[in-house]
């Protein structure tokens, strides 16, 4: 039985991962760190309540079998553009190198479509930026889950987003175009849970249409 690390564990993405990490009877312990409690209580679950910039207070406690990584944010959210580089890639770079040094062996990152370290695009150029440096990380496996337009699910309202989702389910339906479809948070975390079981050693990326296909693999050990 596994022991899974979760950051993000309080957003779309990382609140479902946890809830579906608690029932897999394949995980025995769920290790999260967080900035505050997913308020969730479970004997499985064991929770750090952490600042990520005092490294040195948490980064020997990174131990298990799996880190999944579901940290991220918004421009609006954040603030500023400093600001959310410093959740969406130095947070999640700094757990994943204090993980790899504990000898964490496999590593799951969700990513985003389109992502490329030489984009123009800020959002798209910081994702690719993550993605480039933790694969340099001495990780045995990596899983990079790289989801389309996120589906409905959020707790703040986002009329922008909710117009976007509308449009790509339009366009979905186009042959050829199914991939664009939005996906649910719940989807993208059982895709994370099925790449931990599904191949070994090196590094595997899933994009879009691949993260949908990934998520619909049966789980096989649900209670």
């Amino acid at each position: 039985m596994k022991t899974a690390i979760v950051i993000g564990a309080t957003g779309l993405v990382g609140s479902n991962l946890v809830e579906l990490l608690l029932r897999d009877t394949r995980f025995e312990r769920v290790r999260v760190f967080a900035r505050k409690s997913t308020g969730l209580k479970n004997n499985k679950l064991e929770e750090h309540i952490v600042s990520f910039d005092d490294t040195e207070s948490w980064k020997r406690k990174l131990t298990g079998d799996v880190l999944y990584s579901a940290m991220g944010t918004t421009l609006k959210v954040a603030g500023s553009k400093d600001a959310q580089y410093k959740i969406d890639y130095t947070y999640q770079y700094n757990v994943a190198k204090a993980a790899a040094a504990n000898n964490v062996p496999e590593y799951v990152l969700v990513s985003s479509a389109g992502s490329n370290p030489d984009a123009k695009i800020f959002y798209s150029r910081m994702k690719g930026e993550l993605e480039r440096d933790v694969k340099k990380l001495p990780f045995e496996t990596i899983h990079i889950i790289r989801p389309g337009m996120l589906g409905s699910g959020r707790k703040e309202n986002r009329k922008g987003e909710q117009i976007g989702i509308s449009l790509m389910n339009a366009i979905s339906i186009i042959p050829g175009l199914g991939g664009l479809k939005p996906i649910a948070g719940r989807e993208v975390a059982q895709a994370m849970i099925n790449a931990t079981f599904k191949q070994k050693v090196g590094i595997h990326s899933y994009t879009m249409d691949g993260v949908f296909k990934l998520a619909k693999l049966a789980p096989v050990a649900i209670h």
